[in-house]
Order: structure tokens, then C-alpha cells, then sequence
């Protein structure tokens, strides 16, 4: 386990271009695996997470192959191979989950397990929707936990399925399984990211939203599509929080996704009074993207609930830093999902933010953090968990004294080169 030091940072400045969309990346590998073609994605994130949906498709007799321009995927027309060993998915809950909808329909018998993070957490909530397809799973307390075991039913039915955790996951892998459903499929589900309805219909299988969630007609299949990968705002999240707290920042970040379903970060920053400008936006295969310039401001609390929630529930840890800094009260609620994700957030995100001197109180959906902190350096343990360590480093920027981030390694989940790009980017006082 690596340990990393922060100390605080003058002023950050420059241009930072963030890693590729991890949710765009994992869908781009596996929908293309499954297309019928060939097809080159660039801009893909080279992380752990996304290396174990390339490794797990590989064991599938997918080829990808490097060129200078990205990576070429060869689509098996819909059908994957049966693996000669276990997959692995490593930490990666994405992987997992739409890996359970592409092979439910799929011809063969498939295991899926992950490491004792991934194993922990709750799959149930994608095992019993897509049974009710007609899917064969198993696994640890009922399909509840993995190690997950499937048995491929190529011609699953269809019908409408209920959601009632709004899960971009979940309703990915439905989506995967109604790619075999002999009648049309309807998902009842919350307002979530959208990259898979998106990446469907640019590779020929419509998805039409309706009043509840979305609606597929099964029995199509998939044509490649190239792929350029945006940035990923998950990660350019750091960055704005970053250059909001720390005096005389200015950062533009070029090239981030901008899915009206994922840029809840900007609203809450924006509604705390944070300094952010979008320009030249554009659509990039069927994604929004735009830059985003950042300057220092002072921000104010503000409330975190409700509908919002899904669109924002990886970035409320570093929002957490910005709520910790900011004049008056911050309450964080209705986002009990943070305590199933890689670490349970209320608490990482808690303790990351005592061991640094800031108050707070954990709630069983939430936060409330009471502002105005005066930051001092500390130990932060980042629980296995990269979104906890890169947020306990941004929270160092703006601590007195040096930071210590055990656990730093974590970071490769998602974001491998975010310390060098720190680093970078400060200017020393």
C-alpha cells in the first residue's frame, strides 16, 4: 500500500486534460465486444477498473489491439465465448454488474467473482431483475453477494421490470439482457446516467425513454461504432473543487463530458457560489463535451438531496471538502447508496475529513457538515477507496502542513496519473 504527501498548495494553475470517462470506456469495450464489426476507441481510460472489463472479455475471445490512434476492438456478432477459467473483475462494480446482463443471454456457463471490496458488495439488486427476464443466476446468500454464477439462456423474455434503486448499472445490464429477450423489455427506474441508451442507439438498437425509464425491443443486434471517449467529469471533479478552494486558482479542463445526467456537480458548485464557465461545447459520438474553466471563489453550504442524488453520488465525497470550506451549513441526504460503493462514503468521507480537523456528523443516508473549517494536516486513510484518497489530497491543498495519503495507490482504480498532474499544476507558494 503506497503512501503519497500533500502539502499546501499555492495557487493551481494551467490546463488540465482529466483521463477518459470510466463509464464510457467500460460500455465502449463491451457493446463494441458484442457488436457485429470492428471498431477503434480512443480516449479510453487506462485504469484498473477498465483493464478488468478488457481482461474479462479477453477470456471471452474478444481481441482488442492497440494502434496509434486507440484501441480496435473486434466484435464477436453477439456472441461471446464460453471462458476456460473464472473472471475476474477486480474492484470494479461496472464490470460486474453489466457483465451479469451481456452473458445472461449468452450460450455457456460463466463465474464471476472480484476482490474482497467487489465481493462485499450488493448484487442482488441486479440478480433479481434480470431473473424476472428469465435469467440463470446464482451465487454467495442467493445471489445476493459474489462470487455470481450464470447460465446462459439465449432466448430470455421480456416484460417490464421495476428498478427501485435508481442504478445506471442495473439498467445497463437489463438493457445488455433485452439484446436477447424475444419481446420487448420496459425498465421502471429513477433518472440516471444515460451513456448506454446513447451508445444503443448509435449502434443501431433503439431505446425510446418514456414516462417511468426507457423501453428496448430485444432481437437486434449491435453494429460497431468508433469511440471517442470525453473526459470524465467524475474526475474533473477534483480539479473544480480544487481551484474553488485554494486562493488566486484559474485551471481550464479540456474535453470533459458534459451528459446532463452526470454534471449534478456543477449545479451543487455552482449553487455555492463556485466560478465555472463551460465553453465550446460540442456533441462527441452522441456525448456532450465541453471545457470548463475554474477560478477561485469563496462557497457557501447548501443542501444535497433528492433527484440530484443519482447524478452526483460519486463527487459527494470532494464535494464533502468544498462543504467542509465553505460559509455555513452543508447537508448531504437521501444518498444511502454511499455506503455500498468501494468503502462505505458517509463514513471514509467523515473520517478523511476529522483526521484533517473538520467537524461533521454521519446521518444512516447522509452528511452535515458545518463549514468554515480551519484545515490542518493529518493522516487520511483512503480505505482501499480512490475517490477517498484523491479527495482527502484535494482537502490537503487548502490544510496547514503536510498531508499523509496512505492508501494512495488506490488512485489507479480510476485516475493513474493524478498526483503527477497535482504536482504539476501547483504553483509553490
Amino acid at each position: 500500500m503506497s503512501i503519497r504527501v500533500v502539502r499546501s498548495s499555492g495557487a493551481l494553475r494551467g490546463r488540465i486534460r482529466v483521463p477518459g470517462d470510466k463509464s464510457i470506456s467500460h460500455r465502449a469495450l463491451l457493446l463494441n465486444a458484442l457488436a457485429h464489426g470492428r471498431a477503434r476507441v480512443r480516449g479510453l481510460l487506462d485504469s484498473a477498473d477498465v483493464r478488468s472489463t478488457a481482461t474479462c472479455l479477453q477470456a471471452m475471445g474478444v481481441d482488442f489491439r492497440r494502434d496509434g490512434e486507440g484501441v480496435i476492438v473486434t466484435g464477436r456478432s453477439g456472441r461471446l465465448a464460453e471462458p476456460d477459467r473464472v473472471l475476474d473483475c477486480g474492484n470494479a462494480g461496472t464490470t460486474i454488474r453489466l457483465l451479469c446482463g451481456a452473458l445472461a443471454g449468452q450460450s455457456g456457463h460463466f463465474i464471476l467473482t472480484g476482490d474482497e471490496s467487489l465481493r462485499g458488495r450488493p448484487m442482488a439488486r441486479v440478480i433479481e431483475p434480470l431473473r424476472h427476464l428469465g435469467a440463470r443466476v446464482d451465487g454467495a446468500a442467493d445471489g445476493a453477494r459474489a462470487p455470481l454464477a450464470i447460465r446462459g439462456v439465449p432466448h430470455l423474455r421480456g416484460g417490464r421490470v421495476a428498478v427501485p434503486v435508481a442504478s445506471a448499472q442495473v439498467k445497463s445490464a437489463l438493457l445488455l439482457a433485452g439484446l436477447a429477450a424475444e419481446s420487448p423489455v420496459d425498465i421502471a427506474v429513477g433518472a440516471c446516467r444515460d451513456h448506454t441508451e446513447r451508445m444503443f442507439r448509435s449502434m443501431g438498437v433503439p431505446v425510446e425513454d418514456t414516462a417511468v425509464g426507457v423501453r428496448m425491443v430485444g432481437g437486434r443486434g449491435l453494429e460497431a461504432v468508433d469511440v471517442d471517449v470525453p473526459g470524465d467529469i467524475s474526475s474533473a471533479a477534483f480539479w473544480l473543487v480544487a481551484a474553488s478552494i485554494v486562493p488566486g486558482s484559474a485551471l481550464t479542463l479540456e474535453g470533459v463530458g458534459v451528459n446532463p445526467s452526470r454534471t449534478g456537480v456543477l449545479d451543487v458548485l455552482k449553487r455555492m457560489g463556485a466560478d465555472i464557465e463551460l465553453c465550446d461545447a460540442r456533441t462527441v459520438c452522441g456525448e456532450p463535451v465541453a471545457d470548463i474553466h475554474v477560478r477561485s471563489a469563496p462557497l457557501r453550504g447548501t443542501t444535497i438531496a433528492g433527484a440530484e442524488i443519482p447524478r452526483l453520488i460519486d463527487e459527494i465525497p470532494v464535494l464533502a471538502v468544498a462543504a467542509a470550506l465553505a460559509d455555513g451549513e452543508t447537508i448531504v441526504q437521501d444518498a444511502s447508496e454511499l455506503r455500498v460503493k468501494e468503502s462505505d462514503r458517509i463514513e471514509t468521507t467523515l473520517a478523511m475529513l476529522h483526521a484533517l480537523g473538520s467537524e461533521g456528523e454521519a446521518r444512516p443516508d447522509g452528511l452535515v457538515l458545518p463549514g468554515a473549517a480551519s484545515l490542518r494536516g493529518g493522516c487520511v486513510q483512503s480505505a482501499g477507496d480512490h475517490r477517498i484518497a484523491m479527495a482527502g489530497a484535494v482537502a490537503a491543498l487548502a490544510a496547514a502542513g503536510e498531508t499523509r495519503i496512505d492508501g494512495a495507490d488506490a488512485v489507479e482504480v480510476s485516475y493513474p496519473g493524478f498526483f503527477s498532474t497535482l504536482e504539476a499544476s501547483s504553483v509553490t507558494r
